[in-house]
């Protein structure tokens, strides 16, 4: 088979979809900033629209991971992990939108697990696979998930205050984080299209 054939054989909808897995993370990371900057700006006002922002969070996020499972080159174990945290996300964004009073507490402990699976599965893929592009900020990007997350499950705090400033920081720094990873994918695609 000749280089040429090589790069036919590839061609196709899921190697589009590859090359422009990075957008989707970058969505996801600015969209967790954005989150994180409005819920820090408006603590005591905007519960009902930090439970509604937090929901469609989760459900842009869970669609985006669900997406970049089948744009991923791992292996069949980490693509259906990385699914599952997708369709777990899917599924917390909804139930934010069923009461918003009353699931805002319930919300936290929710965050904490799907955090807490979206850290493993960005740590355990880090750690498994060795041509990971940007594995070093992918297993950071899974050690601060998951730190963030066993936070939330541990401590659902008494303060919806307190929840608001750790929830609005944690986003943030997740969202800076994953900015950053896709943009080291990029760079990385392009470099192995060269």
């Amino acid at each position: 088979m000749t280089i040429s054939d090589e790069k036919t054989a590839f061609e196709g909808p899921l190697h589009q979809l590859a090359r422009s897995a990075w957008q989707m993370l970058l969505l996801i990371g600015v969209l967790a900033v954005a989150l994180g900057v409005i819920v820090l700006a408006w603590p005591g006002k905007t519960w009902v629209v930090a439970g509604v922002l937090f929901g469609i969070y989760l459900v842009a996020s869970g669609f985006g991971y669900m997406v970049a499972a089948f744009a991923t080159h791992s292996g069949p174990a980490m693509r259906v992990l990385e699914f599952l945290t997708g369709a777990v996300s899917l599924v917390l964004g909804f139930f934010c939108f069923r009461n918003v009073y009353d699931s805002i507490m319930f919300l936290a402990v929710w965050i904490g697990i799907s955090w807490l699976f979206r850290g493993a599965t960005l740590l355990t893929s880090a750690l498994a696979l060795d041509r990971v592009p940007g594995r070093g900020w992918q297993a950071f990007v899974g050690v601060v998930t998951v730190i963030g997350g066993g936070v939330l499950i541990v401590s659902p705090f008494s303060s919806l205050a307190v929840l608001t400033l750790v929830g609005g920081c944690w986003l943030i720094a997740i969202g800076v984080v994953e900015v950053i990873n896709a943009l080291q994918v990029r760079r990385r695609l392009k470099a192995h299209a060269a």
